[in-house]
């Protein structure tokens, strides 16, 4: 699996078994990152490898996320990010790679009360479906990893119908995170 999709996954950026649903323009941020967010997260991947996650601040409202699989901690990539909040959820928006479009993906997380941070990706065939029912406005494309979808909409539209309860189901769980213990 390579590097950067690690990090897609482990922040819903967002890929999951090759598919992808990007959009035209990320999420505005409306607020900083949640308390808790920000430090060093472990968790074990579909392959069982153990992932080490750093989330860091990087500017106002600008986070980066660093992965790296904890028998190969010099291989790592960073990717920058930002969050935004509407009501209750919180999302994460970060710039695809080129040769995926270059365009943004959408992602949802939560903090548990069990202090793991939950990370949420879109369903693509949840995506196509509301693409076909004209609740979204999107194009399907191709990639050497399988099948995408990029979202026309503009990110009000967009926020509306992530927003809207009738689509909470559009989000799957792709990873669940763990606080890193610190070193003794």
């Amino acid at each position: 699996m390579k590097a950067w999709r690690v990090v897609v996954i482990a922040l819903s950026f967002l890929l999951l078994s090759g598919c992808l649903v990007t959009f035209k323009e990320p999420l505005p941020t409306s607020e900083p990152a949640p308390k808790g967010l920000l430090g060093k997260w472990t968790s074990t991947n579909a392959w069982g490898e153990p992932v080490n996650l750093e989330l860091t601040r990087v500017g106002d409202n600008r986070y980066q996320a660093v992965s790296y699989f904890r028998d190969k901690p010099r291989e790592r990539e960073a990717y920058p990010f930002t969050v935004s909040r509407h009501g209750d959820r919180w999302y994460l928006s970060s710039k695809v790679p080129a040769q995926f479009g270059g365009n943004y993906t959408i992602g949802g997380f939560e903090l548990t009360d069990e202090h793991e941070l939950v990370v949420y990706n879109l369903d693509l065939e949840q995506i196509k479906q509301a693409v076909g029912h004209n609740a979204l406005s999107g194009e399907g494309f191709q990639t050497d990893d399988g099948d995408g979808v990029l979202i026309n909409n503009q990110s009000d539209q967009v926020s509306a119908y992530l927003d809207d309860p009738a689509n909470s189901d559009v989000f799957v769980e792709v990873a669940r995170f763990q606080r890193q213990a610190k070193a003794k």
